[in-house]
């Protein structure tokens, strides 16, 4: 985009065109005015379409909002921001369902509209010619969807088929794909967007805990006096997501078919059935098969939340948008910390496409944010691929001695000029051999407790799982001879060093 940004704005208010026009002149925007929504929309639909809609409304105005319906039709891409009195302030979740990213109620500054304008608008002035507004969509403030590829684009057109369908649907993928980012999107498309959108992970607390999130409490005991709603209760009319479903106890699996069958839920310790109008998203990075076969998955929950699933297709597979994905972060981050936002060379966006992204799309803006802020783009990426040289050489340390020795080998191929290529050749050759191996010896050293294992190697629980899964490892099969020593220690960053060097 080479050309100016365009507003178009519904309102009769002089003073909010006044200062709609003062904001324009200082952001060199084009602001056009159009008397109705009705105009607008012609507007929309023929000529040269804007690239923000605000919308004024009229005080007590009860039909202008259903506008945003057949605008949304028409762009669905198109960002627009409502105005409203206080009076009309209860309209604000009706303006949300039909489609419109922010509500402003009256009386506010040039400064926030100018801020609310800036968080939907794409200016070509700042930087992002590659980010089209029909490439990225954005779903809340630290949310954005991007189908600039015909992987994504098949995705968020299978999204927006299933937002019209009231089901459960199965979200599947790797570990930092996106599998929460789809399930936002789902529920933006859908009637329930006006609603709330709960999200709950299942593997970040034990049951008793998860429990009383997803179902509440009855207050039974001595700290608790009230009754508390849990987040189906909270969620009510809209949706609420399950990340890591395979992690939820067995027992609450039960509660959870019930709730998908009879729409009905009962707090902990009462038998008072509660009405459960609320769509169910459910996501896992896990094996499904291997789940169910592990008696972690229901079978028969399985069945109810995979009539409908969705594939989100790792970082790898959507090689063609990581150089918009790079300069999206980079810009949204640079807004976030206050800083300059820094260009991305040939050499390194080259790089950034033939690396293999393990983490996806966490790995990729935790590496922008380190270039942001550190800007040597050449350490900052040689970082990215001697994480798993370093775990390696920790891996193989008996004592602290040899531990020293074999991160001072790891820093000398660093310090070469090939280092880069080496690394990649270092990766290759020790990624089985030494992580299997550190695996499969915890494993073998804790009688297969996963849990403890993770402990042993010291990383995450889900990172050891993955790891598992990575390398097809199971307790039937004979695990690898233990290392020399009593030292363990792989230290894995999540989404980093979990796939095949490019």
């Amino acid at each position: 985009m080479t050309e100016t940004a365009r507003l178009l704005v519904v309102s009769r208010e002089s003073a909010v065109l006044r200062s709609l026009w003062s904001i324009a002149d200082t952001n060199s925007w084009h602001v056009e005015s159009a008397v109705s929504a009705w105009d607008a929309m012609e507007r929309v639909q023929s000529g040269v379409a804007p690239h923000l809609l605000l919308l004024d409304l009229p005080r007590g105005d009860g039909d202008t909002l259903h506008i945003l319906r057949w605008l949304h039709r028409l762009r669905p891409d198109l960002p627009v921001i409502v105005i409203c009195f206080p009076e009309d302030a209860d309209r604000k979740r009706e303006a949300t369902r039909l489609g419109a990213q922010e509500v402003l109620i009256r009386p506010f500054d040039e400064a926030k509209l100018e801020s609310a304008i800036g968080r939907y608008l794409v200016s070509p002035e700042s930087g992002q010619a590659d980010l089209d507004s029909q490439d990225i969509e954005q779903l809340g403030p630290d949310s954005f969807f991007v189908s600039a590829g015909p992987t994504t684009q098949k995705l968020r057109a299978q999204a927006e088929l299933l937002a019209e369908a009231d089901v459960p649907v199965l979200i599947l993928g790797e570990t930092g794909s996106g599998k929460d980012t789809v399930a936002r999107l789902i529920h933006k498309l859908s009637v329930r967007s006006g609603f709330k959108f709960l999200k709950v992970n299942c593997a970040d607390m034990p049951a008793e805990l998860l429990e009383a999130e997803l179902f509440g409490s009855e207050g039974a005991s001595v700290s608790t006096i009230r009754a508390t709603p849990g987040k189906f209760e909270r969620a009510e009319k809209g949706t609420i997501f399950l990340d890591e479903i395979t992690e939820m106890p067995f027992g609450l699996q039960t509660k959870l078919m019930q709730v998908l069958q009879d729409k009905l839920l009962f707090r902990p310790g009462s038998d008072k059935a509660i009405s459960a109008d609320v769509r169910i998203l459910a996501a896992t990075s896990a094996n499904v098969e291997r789940a169910i076969a592990e008696r972690k998955l229901r079978e028969d929950l399985y069945y109810r939340l995979s009539a409908f699933t969705v594939q989100v297709p790792s970082l790898r597979q959507r090689r063609s948008e990581i150089a918009v994905l790079l300069r999206h972060l980079m810009h949204k981050l640079a807004r976030h910390y206050g800083l300059a936002p820094r260009e991305f060379s040939f050499d390194m966006l080259d790089a950034c496409q033939n690396y293999s992204w393990p983490g996806n799309l966490k790995e990729l803006e935790t590496f922008v944010k380190r270039y942001l802020v550190a800007g040597d783009q050449e350490l900052v990426f040689s970082e990215l691929e001697s994480t798993f040289a370093d775990s390696a050489d920790r891996t193989h340390a008996s004592d602290a001695h040899e531990s020293a020795s074999s991160h001072s080998g790891a820093s000398d191929l660093l310090d070469d000029p090939s280092g880069p290529k080496s690394l990649k050749s270092l990766i290759q050759g020790l990624k089985w051999e030494a992580e299997k191996n550190a695996i499969g010896t915890a494993l073998q050293k804790t009688g297969w407790n996963r849990k403890a294992a993770a402990r042993l190697l010291q990383v995450s629980y889900r990172t050891l799982l993955y790891k598992i899964d990575q390398y097809h490892m199971s307790a039937a099969e004979p695990v690898l001879p233990p290392f020399q020593g009593d030292k363990l220690s792989l230290q894995v960053a999540t989404g980093k060093g979990n796939g095949k060097a490019s």
